[in-house]
């Protein structure tokens, strides 16, 4: 029988092996943490062995103006789940819902942290700052804002979870009495990597802490600093009810019979189109849905203000109510390029009639006639 192999004490590799987790098994999740990330499952053993030789990362916790959402969700990861691997890649801190320590030993806790991994420990942020008044959002005394730049003055990197974090999230609705902000809105000086969501993926946040321990660097990110390989597709490019889409089948409410063979959800009100996620791929709860799946639209929550984005129920192509930020521009331009699309698609003279022409969903249903 071959010996198991020893590794240094304070490494991942170490922690694996005192809580019986077999090598065999973290292959496996490495293999599917590669596959997630758009990378060879070849590069499994080279992740597994890089990440089990590498101590500890120190990361520090940060829950601001949020409902706890964020940890709630990544309590329920599968793949790894927390209590039998994340603790043992991952050296927490400090988070003030989580840990034993409380008061002045929780905050001991996190400065010794920060003096004890100086430019090396992660910074998880989520919730929004509060801008209008320090004191709307405390921490032993210590405002939000004030608590993230200390915190974050010596960190490798922050890493911005939930959408409240990342674009501000429901505290930033109007009339946003907080003045709530994103963590970019306070750091310039740091990376930072952006994992939005109304909670965020579980399988996404661990992810993406397993490629930092691999690589030592963040992954790729799009121009919003989001990982590429999770939020790189719209949920409607890899949606099962794509096909009903582009055949212009959809349902017309929650409970007719298109809604009971599964056709598109567009018209009542799906974000799918222009909501940049995994859920149609990752899924939740050990991979075994999502809301789509479940009947209900995508309601566009990794997408900045998504709660003041003209309703949850109305559909892209309708006349919606006005809105602000990005999202609101995102809805008017995928709506016209995703009907248009399924017309050009479906039209002999398309390409002739795309450049001058543009269709709704009433043009398309005369089309179809």
């Amino acid at each position: 029988m071959a010996k198991r192999q020893a590794y240094p004490a304070g490494t991942v590799g170490e922690g694996l092996t005192r809580h019986g987790i077999r090598r065999r098994d973290f292959l496996k999740f490495c293999t599917t943490v590669a596959a997630s990330l758009g990378l060879s499952p070849a590069i499994a053993a080279t992740m597994a062995s890089a990440i089990a030789a590498a101590r500890r990362q120190s990361v520090i916790w940060l829950s601001f103006q949020e409902c706890t959402g964020c940890t709630e969700a990544i309590t329920r990861s599968h793949s790894p789940t927390l209590e039998h691997l994340i603790f043992d890649l991952i050296s927490l801190d400090y988070h003030h819902t989580l840990q034993a320590a409380s008061a002045e030993a929780a905050e001991h806790a996190r400065e010794q942290a920060m003096k004890d991994n100086a430019g090396k420990y992660l910074v998880i942020v989520d919730g929004s700052i509060p801008m209008s008044n320090p004191g709307y959002s405390t921490i032993a005394g210590i405002s939000n804002y004030d608590m993230l730049i200390a915190t974050a003055k010596d960190a490798a990197a922050i890493i911005a979870v939930g959408t409240c974090a990342t674009s501000g999230g429901l505290p930033k609705a109007n009339p946003n009495p907080t003045g709530a902000v994103s963590v970019g809105d306070v750091i310039k000086n740091k990376p930072i990597i952006n994992i939005p969501g109304c909670p965020p993926i579980p399988t996404v946040m661990t992810g993406v802490l397993a490629h930092f321990l691999t690589f030592g660097k963040i992954p790729e990110l799009d121009a919003l600093g989001r990982p590429k390989a999770y939020y790189g597709e719209t949920i409607h490019d890899r949606c099962y009810r794509r096909p009903f889409y582009d055949q212009g089948k959809f349902a017309q409410s929650f409970d007719d019979e298109a809604a009971r063979r599964g056709w598109c959800l567009f018209k009542l009100g799906c974000k799918g189109p222009v909501t940049y996620n995994a859920c149609a791929t990752t899924k939740w709860n050990d991979g075994v849905s999502f809301p789509i799946q479940s009947g209900h639209g995508c309601i566009g929550c990794s997408e900045a203000n998504f709660w003041d984005a003209g309703g949850f129920y109305k559909a892209l192509s309708m006349p919606l109510s006005p809105v602000q930020g990005s999202l609101g521009a995102a809805i008017a331009a995928g709506a016209a390029v995703g009907v248009t699309v399924t017309w050009f698609n479906r039209s002999k003279k398309g390409a002739a009639r795309a450049s001058h022409q543009k269709m709704t969903v009433d043009d398309l249903k005369r089309e179809e006639k």
